[in-house]
């Protein structure tokens, strides 16, 4: 049963549900206290303990059913159906299995049977479901890519299991319970009854190799679905896509502080320092008793993001937004400002809200601006020049997000230059194709020359390169 549950969890992990080693001890604990044979009871145990998001939730369900309930309920109804389907005018089941615990009885010291045989002799289920598992990971059943390698894996799987030789030892058992005295209608029945449990194990592992291929297909699938929203342009998401994505950001903000704590321990130890390790190991005759490391810190820059909130573009800002407040504790300070015309700031907002909720607040102006009106980048910056511009010094980075669509309007270049003159460096990020920048109403051609980084952002992949260049 820990075997068992250990594959579980891996395949939730395979899956991306998150469960760490902790919960699945707490889950280890809970089935100290609940019958598997109560599924429902079993399943809100497995639940409470391994899943933390309720977006986890329906992968958790569907691959608890295929992974417990449709594999051990599907070997039940097979070995159910073999057992019912008695024909007319032949020993009912009970007196059957009565004969043959009789006859197996008169045969003691003569009967040498495999645990397969035994299993399907007493209808062993838990021993049955084991001894499939333990053949299909044998035959490489994980494998399986396509409904094409059923057949294949199935056989592979039988092969590995023996039952050809499990069904002539059931068959040598009944010759010679004939021998021994059995009547020839029990023996007859007998073996009916055999050769279709021997069917329905077929069936079930049947069953079994379709099901492994359900969970990697809903792997693959899981997987598919997230790198296609890393590549779906935030224009075309819908409300669901959405509200997926926030979990995609999450998970490469979680990879990126992983990477970020990796390189933080090397740069606490630093490189070997070799010049000054020999020089001050001299008076040891340049043996290196002493090992010297070279330091280098490295600061946390500040960060100003100033965000346009138009609908055009809001999807770049709402991500942008979840991904630098899901990564602050890498910068020392961060202040969002967010424009259409009207420039206010938002920073407030992420220390009174959680972060989901932040986002779509700003996004709405955050009650300081009016984001139901014409853009005028112009205008925004500056507003910010005038009021904020002393907010920046040369640990600042400032990151805009924006389509530069300024609607003919003065672009206020200068503004621009002047944020840029004092910044550590200037980073634009702008949904719409480099070929589009500078034609109509667009402007980005003239701040171009004022940043030091302009990159296309139209999607998740584009955006996770640019904080990866910011951060690490």
């Amino acid at each position: 049963m820990q075997q068992k549950l250990i594959d579980f969890t891996n395949l939730l992990r395979k899956s991306g549900v998150r469960v760490s080693v902790a919960e699945t001890l707490d889950a280890f604990v809970a089935l100290d206290e609940v019958s598997i044979g109560d599924r429902e009871v079993f399943k809100d145990a497995l639940r409470t303990t391994m899943v933390k998001r309720g977006e986890d939730i329906p992968a958790f369900e569907h691959l608890f059913d295929l992974y417990w309930s449709a594999f051990y309920d599907g070997l039940r109804d097979a070995f159910d159906k073999a057992a019912q389907g008695q024909p007319g005018g032949t020993p009912n089941l009970e007196e059957l299995m009565r004969a043959l615990q009789e006859g197996m009885q008169n045969l003691q010291g003569k009967v040498d049977l495999s645990e397969l045989a035994k299993a399907l002799l007493t209808q062993d289920l838990s021993k049955l479901e084991q001894l499939i598992r333990q053949a299909a990971e044998q035959s490489g059943v994980g494998r399986i890519e396509n409904m094409l390698q059923v057949g294949f894996f199935t056989r592979r799987t039988m092969e590995q299991m023996d039952a050809e030789g499990a069904g002539k030892e059931l068959r040598d058992l009944a010759r010679q319970l004939r021998d021994g005295g059995m009547p020839d209608e029990q023996v007859d029945a007998l073996m009916q009854l055999m050769e279709r449990y021997l069917e329905a194990l077929r069936q079930s592992v049947r069953q079994y190799t379709e099901r492994e291929l359900q969970q990697r297909n809903y792997d693959y699938m899981e997987k598919f679905r997230r790198e296609s929203l890393l590549e779906k342009s935030f224009y075309n998401l819908s409300e669901d896509e959405i509200r997926q994505m926030r979990d995609v950001v999450t998970r490469l903000a979680q990879r990126i502080k992983n990477i970020l704590s990796i390189r933080r321990r090397r740069l606490r130890k630093g490189k070997l320092d070799l010049h000054t390790m020999l020089r001050r190991n001299m008076a040891h005759g340049g043996v290196p008793f002493e090992v010297i490391y070279k330091q280098r810190k490295k600061d946390r820059p500040k960060l100003v993001i100033l965000c346009d909130v138009s609908s055009s573009v809001a999807n770049v800002s709402r991500f942008m937004l979840q991904f630098v407040y899901q990564l602050q504790e890498c910068f020392n300070k961060i202040r969002a400002f967010v424009f259409v015309s009207e420039l206010g700031e938002v920073t407030q907002l992420f220390k009174d809200l959680e972060v989901n909720q932040a986002i779509d607040k700003a996004l709405d102006g955050g009650d300081v601006i009016n984001v139901y009106t014409r853009s005028n980048f112009g205008h925004a910056f500056h507003h910010f020049w005038k009021n904020f511009l002393a907010s920046i010094d040369n640990k600042t980075t400032v990151l805009i997000l924006g389509d530069a669509r300024n609607n003919y309007n003065d672009p206020r270049a200068w503004c621009i230059r002047d944020i840029h003159n004092k910044a550590k460096n200037v980073v634009w990020l702008n949904p719409e194709s480099p070929s589009a920048w500078g034609f109509g109403d667009s402007v980005m051609d003239k701040y171009l020359p004022h940043t030091d980084v302009a990159e296309e952002c139209r999607n998740l992949r584009q955006l996770s390169k640019i904080v990866d260049k910011l951060i690490l």
